[in-house]
């Protein structure tokens, strides 16, 4: 299991074009990945459980990865996370 805590700078999570992005990107991994901010635990593949996060530019977030690639889906995840919109 690999984990990053990554400053977000895409839109609001109340947004759905940048979060159903970030699913995208998750879902291309086999791992396991889970986004972590204010206690709560979502799964980064799911739409719903995504929107309840409600992450914000600026915010900070952790990832975590656990899979074969999980090496590679922290690495683009947070390439996504960190870009500049």
């Amino acid at each position: 299991m690999v984990s990053k805590d990554i400053s977000v700078n895409i839109g609001s999570g109340n947004d759905v074009g940048p979060v159903a992005e970030l699913i995208q990107v998750a879902s291309q991994f086999k791992s396991v990945i889970y986004v972590i901010s204010d206690n709560k635990h979502v799964n980064a593949k799911s739409l719903m459980g995504m929107m309840t996060l409600g992450v914000s530019k600026g915010q900070q977030v952790c990832v975590t990865c656990e899979g074969e690639d999980e090496e590679e889906a922290l690495s683009q995840i947070e390439d996504f996370l960190s870009k500049e919109n």
